[in-house]
C-alpha cells in the first residue's frame, strides 16, 4: 500500500468514524472530514482524531458553542469544523 493508499484508507475509517449518534454532529463533521482533512497539517489530523473520539455530548456542547473543549487543540479543532460549516 502506498502513500495515497494509505491517506485514503484513513479518510475512509475517518469519515465512518465521524458518523455520529446525533443528526447535528453528522451534519458538521462530515463535510469537514470529507473535504478538509487531508488539507491539515500533520498536528492538526492529531488533533482532528483525538475529537472525533470525544463523547457526543461533548461534541454537540462544543459545536452549539455552550461550553468549550478544556484541550486547546481539540477546541482549535473545534473551530476549524465550525468555521468550515459557516462558510457552507
Amino acid at each position: 500500500m502506498d502513500a495515497t493508499e494509505k491517506q485514503l484508507e484513513e479518510l475512509r475509517r475517518l469519515t465512518w468514524h465521524s458518523h455520529r449518534g446525533m443528526l447535528e454532529l453528522d451534519i458538521l463533521l462530515l463535510p469537514f472530514t470529507e473535504q478538509q482533512f487531508l488539507t491539515l497539517s500533520e498536528d492538526d489530523k492529531k488533533a482532528y482524531r483525538r475529537l472525533i473520539d470525544c463523547e457526543d455530548q461533548d461534541l454537540f456542547n462544543w459545536f452549539m458553542e455552550k461550553s468549550t473543549s478544556p484541550d486547546a487543540e481539540i477546541q482549535r479543532m473545534v473551530q476549524a469544523v465550525l468555521a468550515h460549516a459557516r462558510q457552507g
